[in-house]
């Protein structure tokens, strides 16, 4: 089924690299920016509602690294409702806005409450839609709006080039400085995206066509974030068909794991760092061991999974941690949108529209600001 879903899971590599081309063109006026309003007493806040809210989920470990170093996740649906218990009023604040549209009712009520509430605050729009609301609100000194390549505005329901563009554009950002530097890291990590395109895509559509009911996506720190994402895609997709739980490795034991069934697909989305991959392993062996699955599914990049497993599906990405850097997280996301988009056609449903239920809209609707 030719879908505009497919094709924007398809575009991803091309348009992370169109975004790179851009900001590196943009680079002196993004330094000057960041120079004014960023500080050591700058406290950063990644927010968005929904799949633009979990890119700040995953991005706050990793901007730890670069100069967004005092940065912290809040979703616009809590800083609308509760901004005084997140902000404090007197500390300088750069608000950084994922939108793909733009045009979420709490996208806009974020940013004019925390204008209000807010003494000394700049912003960061990272958007896909140069004519929504939020783009419509750039244009004074203490606003950079990054507009992101028209093609990642996903015509779709699901986010799928926009969430990852918007996220490593953010990466990209916090190491504007050096961002010449960062191409390679860059280009290695979206030929392990395309590899991902390349060579799974039959093994992932078998799998999807099943019939399981439970989607679990585990992840440990920054891909914890990840697995986010990946569950509601599949969830979403399949108009809540397919039930999905995300957790940490570690934080799975602590009663979510009651959750696997025989009805279960467990992915793992696995590091190459070898401290981390010790705990990986002992719950992957566990829940191996202890339960009668549809399907596992590893994923790692630059090294083998864990032998013994009966994995159903093993995806190792060629380029590892030394060649990708902080962006190597982002490819793991492509798998959930793969059994997202190959689970909605199984289950008859238009991608591009899989809710009938009328449960959830491309853009949020019924929403009103108070």
């Amino acid at each position: 089924m030719e879908t505009f879903t497919y094709k924007e899971i398809m575009q991803q590599p091309a348009m992370w690299l169109q975004e790179y081309e851009q900001l590196k063109h943009d680079k002196a006026a993004i330094v000057a920016f960041l120079n004014r309003y960023l500080t050591s007493e700058t406290e950063v806040v990644l927010t968005g509602a929904g799949t633009s809210a979990f890119i700040g989920d995953s991005l706050a470990p990793v901007l730890r690294q670069g100069r967004m170093k005092n940065c912290r996740a809040v979703a616009t649906t809590d800083l609308v409702t509760h901004t005084a218990a997140y902000l404090d009023q007197n500390t300088p604040l750069l608000l950084i806005s994922f939108a793909r549209s733009g045009n979420s009712p709490e996208s806009v009520a974020t940013v004019n409450k925390v204008n209000a509430y807010c003494k000394h605050v700049a912003h960061i729009f990272i958007t896909c839609n140069e004519n929504g609301e939020l783009a419509k609100m750039a244009g004074k000194e203490n606003i950079l709006s990054v507009l992101l390549p028209k093609e990642t505005n996903d015509k779709s329901l699901a986010m799928t080039s926009s969430f990852s563009t918007m996220w490593i554009a953010c990466v990209m950002l916090s190491h504007i400085d050096e961002i010449e530097r960062q191409e390679a890291m860059v280009r290695a990590t979206a030929e392990n995206a395309q590899y991902i395109l390349d060579n799974c895509q039959d093994a992932i559509r078998e799998i999807a066509g099943r019939g399981f009911e439970r989607g679990i996506f585990l992840g440990s720190g920054p891909m914890k974030g990840i697995a986010e994402e990946c569950h509601l895609k599949l969830q979403e997709l399949t108009d809540g068909a397919v039930v999905c739980k995300f957790d940490s490795f570690l934080g799975f034991r602590h009663g979510p794991k009651a959750v696997v069934n025989s009805k279960s697909v467990v992915i793992y989305l696995t590091t190459d760092d070898e401290d981390v991959q010790r705990y990986e392993r002992d719950l992957i062996r566990q829940v191996d061991g202890n339960n009668k699955l549809v399907a596992q599914i590893a994923v790692c990049q630059g090294k083998k999974a864990e032998t013994g497993v009966n994995y159903d599906l093993t995806i190792v990405m060629p380029n590892g941690k030394a060649q990708t850097g902080l962006y190597g997280y982002l490819p793991y996301v492509l798998v959930g949108q793969l059994l997202g988009i190959n689970t909605s056609i199984s289950h008859g449903l238009n991608p591009d529209t899989p809710s009938v239920s009328g449960n959830i809209s491309r853009v949020v609707e019924g929403v009103t600001i108070y």
